[in-house]
């Protein structure tokens, strides 16, 4: 991360902005358009309707799958088995389970639409054990082995992934960015609020230096990432860390504050667990029998979770992709991943992301996360390669990049609280990436007490 400014001018508590200030680049509006749709069917789920769901998920991730160059010769699971003794073959399936034996070697359960069978990844193989203890159940992959006794010795484990972008990734002439935010909690005692009115204040060009008002009005895009109020009961004696028990209280302060951002700026915003929406993903958006308030906000777009948004698009331009996911899925990669563990993931969000693109799911594994099954598609499913990848709920700061995807998780306006103590939860507050459609790079704005001079 780069290192965050200082702002300094006093921080106001109340924001008084010069509404009659033009906005930046007078004619440069933002465009927005939802790529992702929910399916709507209200009916009751049977078996039949998640053997769909699977069905479907399988024949897409097989597809991409098929395109690797190590996959062109797959054969089915049936006819695998009936290769020769030590013959190298090459599958597709999906992981019913994954074990150790007795001896330390991974050994998974693999099965498609004609059978299933065992394979096996040998522990002394230290680089392919590392990818292999990656592999959680449900997900699709490819594999490269010799077949015995109707089990295939692993040689190499092949992911759907997100190929690298060839060529001059696609940006545009003017300076123009776009801030992303999560985890905001209106409504909780741990509410930064004074932080958070600095950030208003200072995406309304009224705070911070000369170059940091400059890039404030050249912000044209805000996307909220989920957990936008604190919600009721989402962990166990959360009503002693709420300043406001009622949801709709809730969101209607969340609205006065939301409604103070300048009006050509386009506010892009999704749930997250603690929202007034069911928990199952996809999330739709939020009603407005919960959040009326934020309705009444000319310049906000509420989308599902997740959620791909096409920006910035033009008659000769095709825009930038976002593919917004709150995140609900990572503890579970957190916890049965070792190498997650390993590398402290909940502090370093971004490499969850990574392996997600990898899997090209954003919760391939049936307890990842709580879900909905769809007859007609699955969309937790990456199908179209994003140019920016963002989440939240993990309440930290954190960027890279991955073949060419910008990922981004967001920061919180929440401080700690005894919950996350518990947790293991360190959150990051006050920080607002943002990202510039001209030169695809990332500035980091903090905005935190001990920022200030």
């Amino acid at each position: 991360l780069q290192t965050p400014p200082s702002f300094v001018e006093p921080v106001p508590l109340t924001i008084e902005h010069d509404i009659t200030k033009q906005p930046f680049l007078e004619g440069v509006m933002p465009t927005v358009k939802v790529l992702t749709t929910i399916p709507k069917e209200g009916k009751k789920r049977e078996v039949k309707d998640f053997v769909a769901y699977y069905k479907h998920r399988y024949e897409f991730l097989k597809g991409l799958l098929q395109q690797r160059m190590e996959l062109q010769d797959v054969v089915s699971l049936s006819r695998a088995v009936k290769r020769d003794p030590m013959q190298e073959v090459s599958v597709i399936g999906m992981v019913y389970d994954r074990n150790y034996t007795a001896n330390g070697n991974l050994i998974y359960t693999l099965e498609d639409i004609t059978g299933s069978l065992k394979l096996l990844i040998n522990k002394n193989n230290q680089k392919l054990f590392e990818i292999g203890e990656k592999v959680c159940p449900d997900e699709i992959i490819g594999i490269k082995g010799k077949i015995k006794n109707k089990m295939i010795f692993c040689d190499q484990v092949l992911f759907p992934d997100v190929p690298q972008m060839k060529g001059t990734l696609k940006t545009i002439s003017e300076e123009v960015y776009a801030a992303f935010i999560s985890d905001i909690h209106f409504g909780s005692k741990k509410f930064l609020q004074e932080e958070f009115l600095k950030f208003v204040s200072w995406i309304n060009g009224d705070l911070g230096n000369e170059k940091q008002r400059s890039m404030a009005l050249k912000v044209k895009y805000l996307f909220v990432i989920g957990d936008i109020v604190a919600g009721i009961g989402v962990y166990p004696g959360q009503e002693k860390d709420i300043s406001l028990l009622d949801i709709r209280d809730q969101y209607t302060f969340g609205a006065e504050l939301l409604s103070q951002i300048r009006k050509d700026i386009q506010i892009i915003m999704c749930p997250g667990n603690h929202d007034a929406v069911r928990a199952a993903e996809p999330q739709p958006p939020l009603e407005s029998s919960y959040a009326e308030a934020l309705f009444a906000l000319p310049n906000l777009l509420l989308v599902p979770n997740p959620c791909m948004v096409n920006i910035h698009a033009k008659e000769d331009f095709p825009g930038f992709n976002v593919l917004m996911y709150h995140g609900a899925s990572f503890h579970y990669y957190i916890d049965n991943v070792p190498s997650l563990r390993l590398n402290k993931a909940r502090d370093n969000p971004g490499i969850v992301l990574r392996l997600l693109l990898q899997k090209r799911h954003l919760a391939p594994s049936h307890h990842a996360s709580v879900y909905i099954p769809s007859s007609e598609q699955d969309n937790l499913i990456i199908s179209q390669v994003p140019d920016i990848l963002v989440s939240g709920d993990m309440h930290k700061s954190d960027l890279s990049d991955y073949n060419g995807v910008k990922i981004i998780n967001c920061s919180c306006w929440e401080s700690k609280t005894d919950f996350q103590e518990k947790t293991g939860n360190n959150p990051d507050p006050c920080k607002v990436p943002l990202y510039s459609l001209k030169t695809r790079e990332v500035k980091v704005l903090d905005f935190s007490n001990a920022q200030l001079e």
